[in-house]
């Protein structure tokens, strides 16, 4: 999915507070990294975890890595946050503009 996404303008995309939740080694974390980039989202904070019981303290829902929280809201992983970011139109999707 990550291949499929294309920047939009948005001046507000710097606005939004994001938190992630990773683990070493981790091929979606790095995905959820760079479409934030894609997003022309540069500032994150991220919090490295060994074991999901990290995530699990502060967000007892977290079922996987990434766990990704916009503004304060769980949104979920790579593929959560990907819809959310093409709903609100901080992506476009290529397969979109071949339609």
């Amino acid at each position: 999915m990550h291949g499929n996404l294309e920047p939009e303008e948005h001046v507000w995309s710097e606005k939004l507070r994001i938190k992630i939740y990773t683990t070493p080694g981790c091929h979606y974390c790095t995905q959820a990294k760079k479409l934030f980039k894609r997003a022309g989202i540069n500032d994150w904070e991220e919090v490295n975890c060994d074991s999901v019981d990290r995530v699990l303290v502060d967000y007892p829902d977290a079922n996987a890595f990434p766990w990704i929280i916009i503004d304060g809201e769980p949104k979920g992983g790579l593929v959560e946050v990907a819809r959310h970011f093409l709903d609100i139109g901080l992506v476009k999707s290529k397969k979109s503009e071949r339609t």
